[in-house]
């Protein structure tokens, strides 16, 4: 960790970065050569600095965004490679290492913690998204208080082209958010759409050509207010998220569990990698 002049920055797993200034925290994912990926090291970095942002002294309110051309554009390709050979240790999901405080409330697996973090975090998080927010990455955008989207941003519930469903916290918070019609809209076509019409399903707050500039001006904004009354109002919210959660979280573990490394799973990677129609078996 480095100080100087009141300003603290902290490096986690060589792939995220945390710099803390002004009562503001902001968390820059930072694979830009790879569009922000999910590897197994940035799911331990975003994992690491959620948890630091929850207890550094002095913050409050966090701006989430990623370096270059996107945000985040999902699972990393070699974890699909691994999973056509039928590897379900290349998924995130099966990541077991120690999760956040929610673990006795549900919190089942690493995946869900780099996204519901952000519910934990004391204080809002306000995500700056552009470029891609796909799969996982539209997933830990999700778990942000508020959703500052570029109009252009290729956005999408990724999961079930690549024959797995949204499990972390994705199945949760997109149920929050917009209609229960939308949500399994979303889902079960896996389609791609724009940061504009994520503003008319009530996914993104609103929308704005700089989303990184306009998510500054409003966690200034927010840090120039009562912190205990801010904190306060984000207690009583969570208290709502809270109360869905320990089932939500754990039947994701459950569908998930059973789906990696199946015969249709691995063909939906293997047919999506090829860009050919998947053949699948029908369920018994």
């Amino acid at each position: 960790m480095h100080l100087m002049s009141g300003r603290t920055e902290q490096r986690f797993a060589d792939r995220v970065n945390v710099v803390i200034e002004n009562h503001v925290a902001e968390v820059c994912l930072d694979r830009p050569d790879k569009r922000n990926a999910l590897d197994g090291a940035m799911f331990s970095g975003i994992a690491q600095a959620g948890e630091f942002v929850k207890t550094a002294p002095g913050v409050r309110a966090v701006v989430l965004y990623g370096n270059g051309a996107s945000f985040c554009a999902g699972l990393d390709f070699s974890s699909f490679q691994a999973m056509a050979g039928g590897d379900g240790a290349g998924a995130s999901n099966s990541n077991d290492e120690p999760v956040s405080a929610l673990t006795e409330n549900g919190l089942t697996h690493r995946g869900q913690q780099v996204a519901y973090v952000w519910e934990e975090v004391p204080v809002p998080v306000i995500a700056a998204v552009h470029g891609h927010a796909l799969g996982g990455g539209i997933q830990i955008a999700l778990g942000a208080d508020i959703r500052i989207v570029h109009p252009a941003t290729q956005m999408s519930v990724r999961e079930v082209f690549w024959g797995l469903v949204p499990d972390m916290s994705g199945t949760l918070t997109l149920a929050r958010l917009v209609r229960e019609d939308v949500a399994r809209e979303l889902t079960y076509t896996a389609r791609v759409f724009p940061g504009s019409e994520a503003a008319e399903l009530g996914l993104a707050t609103r929308l704005s050509e700089d989303p990184l500039a306009e998510a500054r001006a409003m966690a200034a904004m927010i840090a120039g207010n009562s912190p205990d009354a801010v904190r306060g109002a984000k207690e009583l919210f969570h208290r709502r998220v809270l109360a869905d959660a320990k089932d939500q979280l754990a039947l994701e573990r459950t569908v998930i569990g059973r789906l990696i490394g199946s015969p249709n799973q691995v063909e939906a990677v293997m047919s999506g990698m090829a860009k050919r129609p998947g053949d699948y078996a029908d369920p018994s």
